[in-house]
């Protein structure tokens, strides 16, 4: 250890624990009053105040003490202690109205060596004021303090934050040149740029507006599904005003007890008035902002409505305070919340066509080391995928580059990355049997081969049998040349055929299924389904609604608006479907039974294929 180590150490102070030193004292001071005087206090006798006459009068008493209303007296036992000194025994006995006692202990005999019987009374005494006052109040207070203190504590860390703090936010308040986010970061939402930039005008040219009467929208609500950017843009709003900028969670308004939220919200305007001109950002307002109905209460989440409601009615939008709000529930949403004068505008935050995706990708590229890429790929394999998860996308490809040994990213590692998020990442060190991968390779040239032979069916872009870590033991992906909106009847029947093409594989070459098509026929089913109840393509039901999507950022999950008699003619009419797209895929395998023997076999030795591959064996020609 060197010296400068020793000198370090030999400065360091000990660390007291206050906490358990007085805790220890208070124990202590407890004890001393409560407990010691009576561990070490001689044992006493209770008798009768007539047997207390007798003993007098027999000449056996020694002593008497009189304490108040109690009459104590001692005796011989006839024992001695340790050093021969006679040991006596105490008696306690109540006191009487007895006008001679006094003249009786003078006249009586003792075993003392005068015969006089000693006796005395105590003179009540009183403790010192300040010390009554240490024991009587303050101690008790102390000790109460430290027991409320801790169980503050410990409510604190089991209910999260502080919530004694009333009126007390935690939002994150940024100054005007904190916020480096711009509309430049963020990509692929045009029309959602278009209506904040108004407002960012506003803030910046107040006058232009004022002038002929306009008043800045108080609220701007920000929907869409999760990932598409409502947070980011509101950020590059705040970046473009540079003003400064309030950004908190709807969560943190929700509080144990009732008032507290209010309170909050309370504290949040009076805090955002006196830095307008300014941006208050909730997210997932729908944590406060649920509609109110006589089903269900919740006296503490409506009291902060209307508070906030209050709150968004009493500013002026001359102030230049603009509220920001985002969610992705905005049908769970109160109808006062969304009037004109408080949400005046709504900006829908959908997820990125062909060339958003593309302008999304070139951002998050510009941050990375790459080669030339082929965006158009990349954003057609990436159909339906919000901005958060291109820029996953992205890092993925880039931690791909890192774990390959290279300093940039090309288009395979994007591919990868995209069966990365799609299906999981590769999982080598599983065995399947020889059988099993015959079976998989067959399955997965089931699907290939009835969409290649079907018209308005997407390309088959790749096939593959390497098992993932998502559970599926291979895939074939497909993508669409072009960006597609609508599909007809035609286009969502091949696509089921598609779907049961792989278990239609099984049954013709191997005459036998597998668990292989669960999720095949689970997304066929769903399919079908939603062709009958929500696109009205039956015959059956026409163009009557009979399924409504509950929320239709956050799941997929349906409701029916039906009868049961009708729900089962609907179940009849799915299953027709399916049977009618399941005959035709085994229709296609029998038909080109030779082909799909080529191609499982060629699967089976290169493990995956590319598209182009597929489609030269399929139409003869040279690999």
């Amino acid at each position: 250890m060197d010296k400068k180590n020793i000198a370090d150490n030999s400065s360091q102070k000990p660390n007291v624990n206050w906490k358990s030193l007085l805790w220890t004292i208070a124990l202590l001071l407890i004890l001393n009053s409560l407990v010691f005087p009576y561990l070490f206090k001689p044992k006493i006798i209770p008798t009768t105040y007539s047997a207390f006459i007798s003993k007098v009068d027999s000449g056996l008493v020694k002593q008497v003490n009189i304490d108040g209303n109690k009459v104590y007296f001692t005796t011989p036992n006839g024992e001695v202690d340790r050093k021969g000194n006679p040991i006596d025994a105490i008696f306690q006995t109540g006191r009487m109205s007895d006008a001679n006692l006094v003249d009786r202990l003078l006249e009586a005999e003792s075993p003392n060596e005068n015969c006089k019987i000693e006796f005395s009374e105590t003179i009540p005494r009183e403790n010192s004021p300040i010390l009554n006052f240490l024991l009587f109040w303050v101690l008790p207070g102390a000790i109460f303090f430290f027991i409320w203190r801790n169980a503050m504590r410990s409510m604190r860390g089991k209910l999260g934050g502080n919530y004694m703090s009333f009126g007390q936010n935690k939002e994150k308040i940024y100054a005007e040149d904190e916020i480096k986010t711009t509309f430049a970061d963020v990509a692929g939402q045009e029309e959602a740029k278009e209506s904040l930039n108004e407002i960012v005008d506003f803030l910046h040219n107040p006058k232009k507006y004022t002038e002929i009467g306009a008043t800045l929208p108080k609220g701007v609500l920000l929907v869409g599904p999760p990932g598409t950017g409502k947070t980011l843009i509101a950020r590059a709003v705040a970046g473009e005003t540079k003003v400064p900028f309030f950004a908190l969670s709807g969560s943190e308004f929700v509080q144990m007890f009732v008032g507290m939220g209010a309170a909050k919200v309370r504290d949040l305007f009076s805090q955002a008035n006196k830095k307008a001109p300014c941006i208050i950002f909730i997210d997932e307002i729908d944590a406060i902002g649920k509609r109110r109905d006589g089903i269900t209460t919740n006296d503490e989440r409506e009291q902060t409505l209307n508070q906030l409601l209050t709150e968004m009615d009493g500013f002026n939008g001359q102030k230049g305070v603009v509220i920001l709000a985002a969610t992705n529930r905005p049908e769970s949403l109160d109808k006062a919340l969304l009037r004109p004068g408080r949400f005046d505008r709504r900006v829908q935050m959908e997820l990125p066509d062909l060339e958003g995706r593309k302008a999304i990708l070139q951002v998050h590229l510009k941050k990375i080391q790459h080669d030339e890429i082929d965006l158009d790929l990349i954003a057609r394999a990436t159909s339906g995928a919000s901005g958060a998860e291109l820029a996953n996308i992205v890092n993925e490809a880039a931690l791909r580059a890192v774990r390959n040994n290279r300093n940039s990213v090309i288009t395979n590692d994007l591919e990868e990355s995209i069966e990365t998020v799609i299906a999981g990442a590769k999982r080598k060190g599983k065995v399947i049997s020889d059988e099993e991968k015959r079976i998989i390779a067959y399955h997965e040239i089931g699907h290939a081969l009835v969409a290649a032979m079907q018209t308005h069916s997407a390309p088959v872009h790749k096939i593959t049998i390497i098992p993932r870590t998502s559970g599926a033991l291979g895939y074939t992906m497909q993508i669409d040349e072009s960006e597609r909106n609508l599909f007809s009847k035609e286009d969502l029947e091949n696509r089921i055929a598609t779907l049961t093409g792989g278990r239609a594989a099984e049954e013709v070459i191997f005459n036998k299924v597998t668990t292989g098509a669960s999720n095949d026929i689970e997304q066929a089913t769903k399919l079908a389904r939603a062709m009958v109840t929500r696109y009205g393509m039956s015959e059956e039901f026409d163009m009557v609604a009979l399924e409504t999507i509950n929320n239709p950022y956050l799941s997929s999950d349906t409701s029916l608006s039906c009868s049961p008699e009708t729900a089962a003619r609907i179940d009849d009419v799915v299953l027709s479907i399916v049977k009618k797209a399941h005959e035709k895929a085994k229709k296609i395998i029998r038909e080109n039974e030779n082909k799909m023997h080529e191609l499982s076999e060629y699967l089976i030795k290169k493990e995956t294929i590319t598209g182009e591959e597929f489609m030269n064996i399929l139409k003869n020609k040279t690999t």
